[in-house]
């Protein structure tokens, strides 16, 4: 695990906003997309932003932790500066929003191990299960002004 903020020492990373948490997600896949209204929905601080991995800054991020936005599993959430990748994003980020964000958290009655592998066969197979879907075209403005293009 890396130090919190370690991006910021990445040379590859361009500089962002960091004060609030960002969800670096496949911008896209339906999945995804529908992901990205939930924490629009559920985050009533409006403080969450969703980077789509396709772009210039998810793409640097998800080197800077090892992942590859080819790579259909990667995920990932940051929070004061802190990763969190997989499920274990979701369950820190719905664990955040309160409410029925914490329905999430039911994932950790799954040992790692099964919550892994449920993990990588849903986000591998994600097109053929849900379809794409593009989070940028969602037109609700409020929606809008979380996303970082």
């Amino acid at each position: 695990m890396r130090p919190p903020y370690s991006y910021r020492d990445d040379s590859n990373v361009p500089l962002f906003s960091d004060n609030t948490p960002i969800a670096v997600m496949d911008g896209e896949c339906a999945l995804c997309s529908w992901g990205a209204r939930m924490i629009h929905r559920l985050d009533r601080s409006g403080r969450v932003r969703i980077c789509p991995v396709q772009s210039h800054l998810g793409r640097a991020l998800l080197k800077h932790y090892g992942l590859c936005a080819e790579d259909p599993t990667s995920w990932l959430y940051l929070d004061a500066g802190q990763a969190y990748m997989d499920f274990e994003g979701m369950i820190h980020a719905g664990r955040s929003f309160g409410g029925w964000g914490h329905l999430v958290v039911a994932l950790r009655l799954f040992p790692r191990p099964v919550r892994n592998w449920l993990y990588r066969r849903l986000a591998r197979n994600r097109y053929m299960l849900f379809g794409k879907g593009d989070i940028c075209a969602l037109p609700d403005p409020e929606f809008r002004k979380r996303l970082i293009e």
